[in-house]
């Protein structure tokens, strides 16, 4: 049976991370003598009681998850996380009913990126942080980072590796996963400061260059200003952006042997890491060549804002430097098409994943020979390692979800009178891990505040499938999940 005790236990102390995180936005609220304080000192002490209560519930529990319960902890971690994220929106009233600010939150903390709010420089400096901080938070995963901090208190730790991780093949750089957990860390640490000096050097102040960093390395795509980086209209920052966005995509075991272990070779033949860099110069210069027939751009601009919107798409960031919504059609289907396929497992973008991409290729080329080699044996094979039937089992059948999701959830909207494009968009959107849409009712620069109410409680259980990638979440709704043995 499910051992809700640890459970219990394990969410109790998760929320009063969450607690300290309110902590610091009350800091910074406090600072620049806003309206928001009390908000943040209302929450984090609604966020602590509960986390105590959750630890006093769980007390004397044995600190052994089994795979069942890591699951449901994973599950409902992301759950409760957002539910109390929404909670800094509602006391301050820059949101005003649930539905809103929950939404903004599942999409923080999922870093999908899309708002619900229209006019974003109207918010005090603590609520804008907050939003880039439940996105930074989440670029890792939630459980992800207490492995991390306190192992001691996840002592499933690897079954909830398996559950949170993303992408089909679950790689460690260490025996020891929770000196994985650190080295991950502390290379997503080290991204972040980077990305922050980086920003700094290029003219922005200290707090957009920390939130931008934030949401650009968490590929989240929340931005301080209505117009996202496009605000500062400075090729430099956008060159910026376009190179922590492009390496946080990258899987970050392989940004370890790479940049830590001096094993460039590592990632320059990894099958994955290949088709994503092909994947981004043959978008970028289709797209490239479309703006300087079709929309007159000269060379540089028309690279750049290819380049960019590529980047930010592929990654699902969702950041912008243009309004894609004014390009030809055509660019809508390219950036669609690499919406779905994401960047590199392991990294903090979502999608389809590029590692998925190659091993559907391999089976389909396999699938060619077998037709002239009836009886021959061939193995799918990424960087020399033998993918087992039951990984293209799963490949096939999250293939298949993902796509029979979008197409629900997408005829759902149309039916609501949400135009086709945006519907599609929209819904690949969530399922992805985006953020803006394509299409002429919501655009890749528009807040998503004019849904109905109920469209908003469809996307947001949307979003966390697509971060836990599905199979975490459904599996709960499963007879067999719940049978005793």
């Amino acid at each position: 049976m499910v051992n809700f005790r640890i459970i219990s236990k394990i969410i109790g102390s998760l929320l009063l991370i969450e607690a300290l995180f309110m902590s610091l936005c009350a800091l910074v609220a406090f600072s620049y003598h806003e309206d928001d304080l009390m908000a943040f000192l209302i929450s984090l002490l609604i966020t602590f009681g509960s986390g105590f209560t959750f630890m006093y519930m769980g007390r004397n529990a044995d600190n052994s998850l089994s795979r069942r319960d890591a699951y449901l902890l994973v599950t409902a971690a992301w759950l409760v996380f957002s539910v109390f994220g929404m909670f800094p929106f509602l006391t301050h009233g820059c949101i005003t009913n649930i539905t809103d600010a929950f939404f903004e939150s599942t999409s923080g903390f999922t870093t999908t990126g899309a708002s619900i709010i229209d006019d974003v420089e109207i918010l005090p400096h603590g609520i804008l942080f907050w939003r880039s901080l439940t996105q930074w938070i989440g670029g890792l995963g939630i459980v992800f980072f207490t492995i991390a901090i306190l192992p001691s208190l996840v002592g499933g730790s690897v079954k909830v590796f398996a559950a949170e991780a993303t992408g089909p093949i679950k790689a460690k750089m260490h025996p020891r996963l929770t000196t994985t957990a650190k080295w991950i860390w502390s290379i997503y640490l080290i991204l972040t400061l980077a990305c922050v000096l980086s920003y700094c050097a290029a003219g922005m102040n200290w707090f957009e260059a920390l939130n931008y960093a934030m949401t650009t390395t968490a590929t989240g795509g929340f931005a301080i200003h209505n117009e996202s980086t496009e605000y500062f209209h400075s090729p430099t920052i956008d060159y910026i952006s376009i190179t922590f966005q492009f390496l946080s995509g990258i899987n970050f075991t392989l940004l370890y042997l790479s940049i830590v272990k001096m094993r460039l070779k590592a990632l320059l033949t990894n099958s994955e890491f290949k088709l994503y860099v092909s994947v981004v110069i043959g978008a970028t210069l289709w797209i490239m060549y479309l703006l300087l027939t079709r929309m007159g751009y000269d060379l540089e601009h028309a690279f750049r804002a290819a380049l960019f919107q590529v980047v930010s798409f592929i990654t699902t960031t969702g950041m912008f430097n243009e309004d894609a919504g004014t390009w030809p059609h055509i660019t809508w289907v390219i950036l669609g098409v690499v919406m779905y396929l994401g960047a590199c497992a392991g990294s903090t973008s979502g999608g389809f994943k590029c590692i998925r991409g190659v091993m559907l290729l391999k089976v389909v080329r396999n699938n060619f020979r077998q037709i002239l080699h009836p009886n021959a044996v061939l193995p799918v094979k990424i960087n020399g390692m033998s993918i087992p039937q039951s990984k293209l089992v799963a490949l096939f059948a999250f293939f298949t979800l993902t796509m029979l999701m979008t197409l629900v959830t997408a005829t759902i909207m149309i039916v609501a009178g949400i135009d086709n494009t945006n519907a599609i968009t929209i819904a690949l959107s969530c399922v992805s891990n985006v953020g803006p849409t394509l299409g002429t009712q919501i655009g890749p620069v528009m807040s998503w505040s004019i849904l109905p109410e109920y469209i908003k409680w469809i996307l947001c259980p949307l979003m966390l499938m697509g971060r836990l990638e599905i199979m975490t979440v459904l599996v709960l709704f499963t007879r067999t999940f719940w049978k005793e043995n």
